[in-house]
Parts: structure tokens; sequence; C-alpha cells
């Protein structure tokens, strides 16, 4: 029992790290491409079309920035709970991962580059973590 619940917060914890980190990563790209002026983000259609015109540079750098934020979410459940905590906070991850390239259009060198980033970052924050 004590080892679930200690699963159970390293999961928290790191689910928590990655969720700051995400914030920070799209306050990043907020003050490096901002909405133009009289920009409505509630209009259809508006969110993904303000992605689609992403300058390459913030991409690339938001990727290196979400597979920075993976490693260390990943690296803090495991070291708090073990490897099964990392591997659980990696598959809510993928989801969420999943979910963003499938909605929005990025350009097909970050739909190809995210996922590798971010399982690499993944198995190191894991590896390195674990006891």
């Amino acid at each position: 029992m004590k080892s679930a619940v200690r699963t159970l917060l390293a999961v928290v914890a790191g689910m928590a790290l990655a969720f700051a980190l995400v914030v920070a990563d799209e306050m990043f790209s907020a003050v490096v491409h901002p909405f133009p002026p009289g920009f409505d983000p509630n209009a259809p259609g508006s969110i993904p079309e303000h992605v689609r015109r992403y300058p390459g540079w913030v991409l690339a750098v938001a990727g290196l920035m979400w597979g920075a934020t993976a490693a260390a979410a990943t690296w803090v459940a495991s070291r708090i709970g073990g490897r099964l905590a990392g591997a659980v906070v990696t598959l809510l991850l993928a989801a969420a991962l999943a979910f963003n390239l499938s909605m929005l259009p990025y350009v097909m060198w970050f739909t190809i580059a995210m996922p590798a980033t971010f399982f690499v970052a993944c198995l190191l924050g894991i590896r390195l973590g674990s006891r």
C-alpha cells in the first residue's frame, strides 16, 4: 500500500511540474509570437491559423522546451516513485502530445520531431531519475 501511494504521489508531482513548465513554455510563445492586433481567440479557426503562422525558430525552441519539460517531469516522478511512476507520466504526457499534434496545424518537421524528442527526453528522465 505504501508503494502504491508513493507511486501515485510521484505521478502527481511529475504532472504538476509538467503543467507548470508547459505554462512557462506557452508564456514564452505568447511573448515571442503574440496575437496580432484585433485577434479574437474565440473566433472559430483563429487559434489554428495563429499556430500555422508560427516562425520555425519559435517552434524549434518550444520543442526543446517541451522536451526539457518531459525529461524533468519523468525525472521527478521516477526519482520519487520509481520507473513505474515515470512510465505513467510518460503515457499521460504522450496522450497530451498526441492530442496537441492532432488538433493544431503544425508544420510537418515539427510533427515528426516532437514525438522523437519527447520519447528520448522521457527515456532520459526515467533512466536518470530511477534509483
